[in-house]
């Protein structure tokens, strides 16, 4: 497992962070065999890292959502 895959472990805080670890976490999820600890995993954090993203999209002013 990578630092990013725990659910304790802390995301970046800033938007263009989380774009960029999103992009990394789908091409390893892409590679990964469909069901694998690393297909789960990596599927387990895209959702953290999209409500982290949603969270300061609302955020902002005006919110771009």
């Amino acid at each position: 497992m990578t630092e990013h895959e725990t659910p304790s472990t802390a995301l970046p805080q800033t938007r263009d962070e989380l774009l960029v670890l999103h992009r990394e976490t789908r091409r390893r999820r892409n590679a990964s065999k469909h069901g694998s600890p690393d297909h789960v995993a990596a599927i387990e954090l895209l959702g953290r890292i999209e409500v982290e993203v949603a969270r300061i999209e609302r955020a902002m002013d005006p919110p771009l959502v």
